[in-house]
């Protein structure tokens, strides 16, 4: 099926630059609960390469949790960024686009009238789509990034309002297999609306990490994924703001390199060091940390907890960055349909695999 990227444009041709389909132009924006990013690609060999990007904080879950509603200046900031998105989409003159909101929009009680609103004001088109089908996505898109030679994949993305983890096998000639998947509603927005910015409270780690490790020791005990782990048979890949900031801080760069940043692996002992660092700061203390910045700063203790809780449920040891997922993999998928560059992989949603009330 055609996916749009604006209402009464569902398909354009691109501009005299492009000859033929190969040099087809493919956008896609990701609403979460936190960020507005676009990436605008056209296909290069078997992959993607990028023309155009654009990422903004814009912060549309906030508060949804204890409203059960979009917030009125939170719509006002995702509707300034998804203005520069549509103007964007519209000088590149793109061939097809895909717009998908995440988990704030999952769960806010007026997501419908938001979304409408978004069409009359920018033209661009959305669909809130189900954990299952971000994680697909997701893994779709970082498919480069694995290693064949390790059968399964533990992934991870730690988003602003939940965090999504997806069993993987690699059995069949380094395809990837969904084995499961598992969405919290709890990410670094909820907790930092919860627990609050600061320093988090001995009692309040000690909650927050009891609270959700329950929940991934029974995902733990469906898959057998510790066993996996002690039989050195597992590759774990986290994609997240908080997990791209950690590389770029354990790289030590100056300013974050998302180029220098993307596939590194990071060992745990590396990441438990800047947690412990990050997690003693205040707020202005961490945003004064290159690759973290003042945008950032406020939810790093809340992204660092998350992530200390999920490695020491399961230490593989090494962690792997990836800075691409839901956005790459939308535009694989598309260019895959018009037959230009190979289906990243068969990947169904598994049918085991629900989210977690918390």
């Amino acid at each position: 099926m055609r996916r749009g990227a604006f209402k009464d444009e569902r398909e354009r041709r691109v501009g005299p630059q492009a000859r033929g389909p190969a040099g087809s132009i493919y956008a896609a924006v990701d609403l979460g609960t936190n960020n507005c990013r676009m990436l605008a690609a056209r296909p290069h060999d078997e992959g993607l390469r990028v023309v155009d990007s654009f990422s903004r904080i814009v912060r549309l879950g906030e508060g949804v949790w204890l409203s059960g509603h979009l917030d009125e200046e939170a719509i006002e900031r995702t509707l300034a960024a998804l203005r520069i998105c549509a103007v964007k989409i519209r000088r590149l003159g793109v061939k097809r686009c895909r717009n998908v909101a995440t988990e704030a929009c999952r769960r806010a009680l007026n997501t419908p009238a938001f979304l409408e609103r978004v069409v009359a004001d920018t033209g661009l088109v959305f669909e809130s789509i189900s954990p299952e089908e971000e994680a697909r996505l997701t893994v779709a898109g970082c498919i480069p990034l694995l290693d064949s030679a390790v059968a399964k994949v533990l992934m991870f993305d730690i988003g602003g309002g939940s965090t999504e983890i997806t069993w993987l096998d690699l059995a069949d000639a380094g395809q990837p297999r969904i084995l499961g998947t598992l969405s919290i509603p709890i990410g670094v927005m909820t907790v930092a609306e919860t627990y609050g910015t600061g320093v988090l409270s001995g009692p309040h780690a000690a909650e927050l990490t009891a609270r959700i490790d329950e929940i991934l020791a029974d995902f733990d005990r469906i898959h057998g994924i510790g066993q996996q782990i002690a039989r050195g048979s597992v590759q774990m890949l986290g994609t997240s703001g908080t997990v791209t900031t950690l590389g770029g801080i354990h790289l030590g760069l100056p300013r974050y390199d998302r180029s220098k940043v993307d596939g590194i692996d990071v060992p745990f002992a590396a990441i438990d060091e800047m947690v412990d660092r990050l997690s003693a700061l205040s707020v202005p203390e961490r945003a004064s940390i290159p690759c973290v910045g003042r945008q950032r700063a406020d939810l790093m203790v809340a992204g660092c907890t998350l992530l200390g809780t999920i490695c020491r449920r399961w230490p593989v040891g090494l962690l792997r960055v990836a800075d691409r997922g839901l956005r790459e993999g939308m535009l694989l998928e598309m260019m895959a349909a018009d037959g230009i560059v190979p289906a990243p992989s068969h990947l169904p949603n598994p049918g085991n695999s629900a989210p977690v009330p918390v």
